[in-house]
C-alpha cells in the first residue's frame, strides 16, 4: 500500500531521477514535473499528498507555482516542501511567506529530507488537515470551505455516502475497507476533473462520507457520473461468488444469515437556491437530509 502520493517537481533531470527512484522505494506514488505550469496541472488533477518544489524553473518559478497551489479549493492544503540552490535568507523569507511548509538547500542530505517530509504529512493530518486514508481535505479545511459558500452565489453540494460500507467491511475487513475508500476518494477526483471546474473541491468528511463543492451549475451531471462509475467499479472489489450473486450474505451473532445489496452511492444535492443559508450547520444539515432522501428513493 502506498504511503502517499509525492509531486516532485524539479527540471534537474538527474536530481528528480534521483528522488523519485528514492522515494518509490520507501513506498510512495511519484508525480513528476520539469516545468510550473505542468505542475499545477498535476497538482491539480492527481492531488499529491505532498509537493517537492524547486524555485528556479524554466517557465513560471516555484514561488508562482506555490502561490496558484495555495489559491486554489482543490489544492490549497497540501504541504509544499521549497527546494533551491541558493542559501539566502530572502529567498527563503519569501518562499515562507507564500505558505510553503518547509525550504531545503541543496546540496541537501537525503535522509534529512524524507524526514522533513514525512513531518509535513504527519503536520497535515494531525491537524485534521487532510484525511490519512485517502489524502483527501478533511474536517478543518471542508468547514473553511463551506463558510466561503455563505459569500458565494451559483455553488451546490454534493454530500456523498457509499451504502452498504459497513455490511463489506464486516465481511471483508478494515482494509478492505480502506481500499474502497481510497477508490471512492479517486472516482470523485476523476469525475471532477472531467465534468467540474478547476475551482471545485472535494473533502473526506469522514468515515464513508465525501463532500464536492461546485460551480457552474452541473451538479447533476455530476451526481450521475459519480453513481455510473463507482457502479461500474465497485464489484473488483467483492469475490466472484458475491458478485454473482449481487449480494453479500452477512452472518448475525445469532448465526442468521441475511442479504446485503453491493455498495452504491448515495449523493443529497442542495444549491444556493436550495434555502436562505446564514450557517454551515444548515448547510451540512439541508445537505444530509438531500442525501437521506436520495438513499431511500434508490
Amino acid at each position: 500500500m502506498s504511503k502517499g502520493r509525492i509531486l516532485i517537481v524539479e527540471d534537474d533531470v538527474d536530481i528528480a531521477n534521483m528522488l523519485k527512484i528514492y522515494f518509490e522505494a520507501q513506498g510512495y506514488e511519484i508525480l513528476t514535473a520539469s516545468r510550473g505550469r505542468d505542475a499545477l496541472e498535476l497538482g491539480r488533477r492527481h492531488i499529491p499528498n505532498v509537493v517537492i518544489l524547486d524555485i528556479r524553473l524554466p517557465d513560471i518559478d516555484g514561488y508562482e507555482v506555490c502561490r496558484q497551489l495555495r489559491a486554489n479549493l482543490r489544492t490549497s492544503h497540501i504541504p509544499i516542501l521549497f527546494l533551491t540552490q541558493k542559501d539566502d535568507r530572502s529567498d527563503k523569507i519569501a518562499g515562507l511567506e507564500l505558505g510553503a511548509d518547509d525550504y531545503i538547500t541543496k546540496p541537501f542530505d537525503i535522509e534529512e529530507l524524507r524526514l522533513r517530509l514525512q513531518n509535513a504529512l504527519r503536520r497535515a493530518t494531525y491537524e485534521s488537515l487532510t484525511s490519512p486514508v485517502t489524502g483527501l481535505p478533511s474536517s478543518r479545511l471542508i468547514e473553511d470551505q463551506l463558510k466561503k459558500l455563505l459569500r458565494l452565489q451559483d455553488w451546490a453540494v454534493l454530500y456523498i455516502g457509499i451504502k452498504s460500507f459497513a455490511p463489506f467491511t464486516d465481511v471483508y475487513g478494515f482494509v478492505a475497507g480502506d481500499d474502497v475508500l481510497r477508490f471512492t476518494a479517486m472516482v470523485i477526483t476523476e469525475v471532477i476533473n472531467e465534468h467540474g471546474t478547476p475551482q471545485d473541491f472535494v473533502g473526506h468528511v469522514g468515515g464513508s462520507d465525501f463532500i464536492v463543492v461546485t460551480f457552474g451549475g452541473r451538479p447533476a451531471l455530476l451526481a450521475e457520473q459519480l453513481s455510473a462509475r463507482f457502479t461500474e467499479g465497485i464489484g473488483s472489489f467483492y469475490s466472484f461468488q458475491d458478485r454473482e450473486r449481487g449480494c453479500l450474505l452477512v452472518e448475525d451473532a445469532e448465526g442468521r444469515r441475511r442479504q446485503e445489496p453491493l455498495m452504491s452511492l448515495a449523493i443529497g444535492v442542495i444549491t444556493d437556491k436550495t434555502l436562505p443559508f446564514s450557517d454551515i450547520r444548515e448547510i451540512t444539515e439541508a445537505a444530509a437530509e438531500a442525501r437521506r432522501k436520495a438513499s431511500e428513493s434508490a
